[in-house]
């Protein structure tokens, strides 16, 4: 760890203000920083990483050790497992946001006035972006070049149980950035697995513009309430699929069983389908032996067991519940009007899809429902960065203010007005 393990030593507070301190300096660097240099960077990184591979997991095989030690379940050690795989797409992924297209600088909606001034809005770098985030220790990498593409600084806190897998990543983006020249300050991964930087960091009003937590339900709730900084979240991913009266069942099915099954641990997979009352009887059959076949345990409101006596009884917290697991509730209700009610009372805002063939039924729906996501005829599993054409996510939000939706490189910048004039003076 070198010197940097030198300043861990150092009080929790004082240490931590010594890293805001040094990120909002190095900041001012990075956001001025031309688009070649970035990228520069962003390669330097990437080819590190490829470099040290056989290191990373080395370090990575400590964590491990010692998560089977402290007893993390199967699930949990797979995310914080390093393959060569996904060392390679950690690589990779730098070289595809090297790729993008840089937001920063980017002029918009400029117009002239009655005055002669021109008026316009220049996207910005936010200036520093803290990052919690728990168990996956690509994160270190991908958060990193996200922010650093975006013109920020980063500050990030991994888990104690990826310590040092994060460490070594760290290492790697360091060497990069000093590589071509820019301030090692401008990422700096915490050295420290004491729970009071944390709470240290949720202080960091002056030096940290935004959090962005990634974790449990419990690290984010706790996030959202202590922060005394700005934080882009999600608490939930309580997604819904409504089939409407007018949907071609060929479709729902398909749809409705790739929402729930191709990935059960996901924020955006259906947790609830909702079916139309007057197609229940014909579309619930098929799909129920569908999600059976592959082991989902179905949970179901008293119209849907009256047409499947298999299911099991729904409970009313399980129209507010993110299952994360193969489970699903099934709500037959009236038409479009109980859907959209249902999920606005429901739903997390995270992500909800109907399938329809009548046009303004689905349009209809995508004004009304109130989420940060919402599809026609398509897969919610859909809701993600990389599928959305933003190259890639550092999270996603269902807050209303700044960011909504997958959080790509755009979610990580601001806008300022800009004003051209030639020797202007207001009358």
């Amino acid at each position: 760890m070198g010197a940097e393990a030198e300043r861990v030593k150092m009080d929790i507070k004082a240490y931590m203000k010594d890293v805001g301190q040094r990120a909002r300096s190095a900041s001012r660097d990075i956001g001025k920083a031309d688009t070649g240099l970035k990228n520069a960077a962003l390669n330097a990184i990437a080819d590190r990483i490829d470099a040290v591979a056989e290191d990373l997991k080395r370090e990575n095989y400590k964590d491990l050790e010692a998560g089977k030690a402290r007893g993390l379940n199967a699930a949990l050690l797979d995310r914080l497992q390093l393959t060569d795989q996904r060392i390679a797409g950690m690589s990779e992924g730098l070289r595809q946001i090297a790729a993008l297209q840089d937001p920063i600088g980017e002029i918009t909606g400029l117009t002239y006035r009655p005055s002669g001034i021109q008026v316009g809005r220049m996207r910005v770098p936010l200036g520093v972006i803290g990052i919690i985030y728990e168990s996956r220790p690509n994160v270190t990498a991908d958060a990193a070049g996200l922010c650093l593409k975006a013109g920020n600084a980063a500050v990030l806190r991994g888990g104690s149980e990826a310590i040092h897998s994060n460490l070594a990543i760290a290492a790697c983006i360091r060497a990069g950035l000093e590589q071509v020249g820019l301030s090692t300050s401008v990422v700096q991964v915490i050295e420290t697995t004491d729970r009071s930087a944390v709470g240290e960091m949720l202080k960091l009003k002056d030096n940290i513009d935004v959090i962005i937590p990634r974790g449990g339900k419990g690290l984010i709730e706790r996030i959202a309430t202590e922060s005394e900084v700005p934080v882009i979240k999600h608490l939930d991913g309580i997604c819904h699929v409504y089939i409407d009266d007018e949907a071609d069942f060929q479709k729902a099915v398909k749809v409705a069983f790739n929402a729930k099954t191709q990935r059960y641990g996901t924020c955006n997979t259906m947790e609830t389908l909702l079916v139309a009352e007057s197609v229940a009887a014909d579309v619930l059959p098929d799909l129920c032996a569908h999600l059976e076949s592959e082991g989902v345990e179905l949970r179901g409101c008293d119209k849907t067991r009256a047409i499947m006596d298999d299911v099991s009884a729904a409970m009313e917290q399980d129209w507010d519940s993110e299952y994360l697991a193969p489970i699903l509730s099934i709500r037959v209700v009236d038409g479009i009007d109980a859907a959209i009610d249902h999920i606005n009372t429901h739903s997390s805002q995270h992500t909800d899809s109907i399938i329809t063939e009548n046009y303004s039924t689905a349009r209809r729906f995508l004004r009304e429902v109130d989420s940060s996501s919402v599809m026609v005829n398509a897969s919610t599993r859909f809701a993600d960065g990389f599928e959305y054409g933003l190259g890639a996510e550092i999270g996603i939000s269902t807050d209303k203010l700044h960011a909504r939706g997958p959080v790509g490189l755009d979610g990580l910048t601001s806008q300022k007005y800009i004003v051209l004039g030639d020797g202007h003076i207001r009358k």
